[in-house]
């Protein structure tokens, strides 16, 4: 199993949706929206071109699916969240020892 986190521009989120629903067996995602604050250096956080006191919008997604799907997700995002500018955010894939889903206690790829 496999859980991928992706972290991207509020304006690139009906795009990123779209093409992953067109995936086959999509397992579905969860959506946070947050504020995150963009790399910097220092007290001046010099790598930045404008400091946001209050952090820019983003969108969380979070993804369960098992292993064969999870570079297939993760090129999805990233072909439809790429824009070329600063802070079209970041993917990770990370291992996950088990899901289990609480409705019927399905669990690992069944549960997704």
């Amino acid at each position: 199993m496999k859980q991928i986190i992706a972290i991207i521009p509020p304006h690139r989120l009906d795009e990123v949706e779209s093409a992953l629903h067109r995936l086959d067996h999509f397992p579905g995602f969860t959506l946070l929206r947050t504020h995150g604050h963009p790399r910097g250096m220092g007290p001046r956080h010099e790598f930045s071109e404008t400091w946001h006191p209050d952090g820019i919008s983003q969108a969380v997604l979070l993804v369960f699916c098992a292993d064969n799907q999870a570079e297939e997700i993760a090129e999805t995002v990233l072909a439809s969240a790429h824009t070329g500018n600063r802070h079209d955010g970041l993917i990770a894939i990370s291992e996950v020892a088990s899901v289990v889903r609480i409705r019927n206690g399905q669990r690992d790829d069944a549960a997704v």
